[in-house]
Formats: structure tokens, sequence, C-alpha cells
């Protein structure tokens, strides 16, 4: 334990805790990077979300990465890792309420009013929600002297009145936050997109994204949201509906930044789709092909001698195998003979 009382992940064993890293080559991958820097991942995803560290993508097409020059940075500061540990540090209720000086219920009022935003969340054994703020945040709340009679005193009655009315922005709030987080590491206007979709209902999706081609192209841009449980499970479905817009002004303003954002995707870059809607499949494709490329079937049939009297030739396979017919000669033998 630090005298900060954060608990200090190990070390890795090959590299000191400070100063260059004297490598070179291609640029980390998160987990890795996270190694370097000393973070859990889920302060390394937080601090690429707050820009505290800078990624690039990856030439590969496989997400982003952090290269080596930024891990220098980071760890050439005097204070590392503390200094980035701390700037990433998010805290619980009781904690909150330690650091702004206030109870656990009165710091609980002052998020679902949405005075303070939470940073992230996750599901406890009893799949109860654990909201998560910045401690930085948390302190420089506390120190403003325009929010220092939000601490002190008697709630206002129109505030009271809102907190037993059910209001609650924890939930909208993260979801903008995350937005924003999301929307500055996109590359390119699907991808941008992709993440306005995402923190939509698929049902609204699908009124304004009406083409099926441009909706699964927006699948493949869909970020990757924190795992909370096996999907479909109580925990699954109770983290989507947190992720998920429900007040109507949001979902109002959501669908208004989709349509905006696909106008300009559809102008960047149609989304992909085949040649026309009854392509053939590929066996299909070859089979026309050849049977295009084939000279067409020619069979040679014997000459049917049309003089009276003529007798009549065989029509059989055999004859017409050998191109002749050996009626006629026999014929001839018994005319012969009478």
């Amino acid at each position: 334990m630090s005298a900060t009382g954060i608990t200090q992940p190990a070390q890795t064993a090959v590299v000191p805790a400070t100063g260059r890293l004297h490598t070179s080559g291609a640029p980390f991958a998160p987990s890795r990077a996270a190694r370097e820097l000393g973070l859990k991942r889920r302060e390394f995803d937080l601090a690429i979300h707050l820009g505290c560290v800078r990624t690039v993508p990856d030439e590969g097409g496989g997400g982003r990465r952090v290269g080596r020059d930024e891990i220098d940075r980071l760890r050439n500061d005097q204070r590392f890792p503390e200094t980035l540990r701390e700037r990433v540090r998010a805290v619980g209720t009781a904690d909150g309420a330690k650091l702004m000086h206030v109870t656990p219920t009165r710091f609980t009022r002052l998020a679902r009013l949405g005075l303070v935003t939470p940073v992230n969340f996750y599901l406890n054994r009893y799949r109860a929600v654990v909201w998560l703020y910045l401690a930085d945040e948390l302190r420089q709340f506390a120190a403003g002297k325009d929010t220092a009679p939000l601490l002190t005193g008697r709630t206002s009655q129109s505030l009271r009145d809102q907190l037993e009315a059910g209001f609650d922005l924890r939930s909208r709030n993260w979801r903008g936050r995350q937005l924003g987080f999301l929307l500055r590491t996109a590359d390119g206007p699907w991808a941008r997109a992709a993440v306005v979709a995402s923190f939509l209902d698929p049902a609204q999706v699908a009124e304004i994204v009406n083409d099926p081609y441009e909706r699964a192209y927006l699948n493949r841009f869909r970020p990757e949201q924190s795992a909370h449980g096996v999907p479909g499970s109580p925990a699954a479905r109770l983290a989507e509906r947190i992720m998920t817009a429900d007040d109507q002004d949001e979902i109002g303003w959501l669908r208004a930044d989709l349509t905006e954002t696909l106008a300009e995707a559809r102008d960047h870059r149609p989304a992909p789709r085949p040649r026309s809607e009854h392509a053939p499949l590929p066996y299909e494709e070859l089979e026309q092909e050849h049977v295009r490329s084939s000279p067409p079937l020619q069979v040679s049939r014997p000459e049917v001698s049309e003089q009276p009297g003529a007798p009549e030739r065989t029509r059989g396979l055999l004859s017409r195998l050998r191109g002749r017919n050996p009626r006629p000669a026999r014929d001839r033998r018994r005319a012969a003979r009478v």
C-alpha cells in the first residue's frame, strides 16, 4: 500500500520503474502498453479516453496502439508512475464523499442531480450498479467557490422535489461522457456514425438506417464495450440498459446526430454492397461462363434417301454410331437369289 492508500501494481521485471525504454520497432498493443505504464487495463482505457495516453491507428487494422515514443514520454516524468495513476484514479461513493468532506447521502444526491458526472461503472456480485468518479474532479468541485454552498446547509426545495420524483442523471451523464470519449478516437465518418448508433436502441437505428447493407457496415465499426457478465445474463441486460439512451430528448438529439453523421459517411464512401440484388452465386457464375464459352453441340445424322420405293433405313443406335445401315445390302442379296 502506498501513502495514498492505493495498491501499487507490480512492475515488469525487464524494465526499470522510470527512465527511457530503450527499444525500437512497432507500437505496443494495449495490454503491453498498460504493463509498461504500470496501469491496470481499466485504468489504461480511462487514460486513453481522458487523453493522458496518445494512441495511433494500427496499420494492420487491429485497433489502436501506443507508440514507443509515447511510452518514453510518460516514463520520463520524475514522479512516474504516481502522476499518471493519480490522473486516472476513480473512486466510488464512499471514497468520493470523503474527498469532498460530505456524507455519502449528500454525495449521492449531488450525483443524481448531475452535479458530478461518473466516469465509469461496474456491477457488483449483487448486480448493483457501482458508479465511479474521477478523484481529481471531485477535489476541484469541493474547492470551487460556486459549488461550496451545495456541500453544506439544506438542499433547496426545488432540488428536493426533483429527487423525490426519481430524478437521476447518472446514467445519462455517463453516456454523454462516454460518447465524447469514443468520438475522440473514432477514425472516419463511418466510425463516428457507429459510435452514435451504439447508444441507440436497434429499433431506433433501423428507422434511420433503413438500408441493411449500411447497418451491416455500421456494425463493423461498432466500438467494443466493456463486458458485464455473460451475454444474455441479467447483469449483461442491466448494463445494456445503462448504455442505451432512454430519455426522449436524449434520443432526439442522438437521432439527429446519427442522421447528420450518416450523411457525411455516405458522401465520404458508400457502404459496400453486391453488384446487383440478384447476383448469382460464384459456382453459378462459373457454370454460366462455361455454357457461354462452349461451342454448341452438333450431332451428325446420316442422310436419308427420299427416292420412291427405297427401303426404309434403320434408325438404330448402332447404325448411327457406325454411320452406315446394313439392311439395304441384305435386301439386295435376297433379290438376287430370287
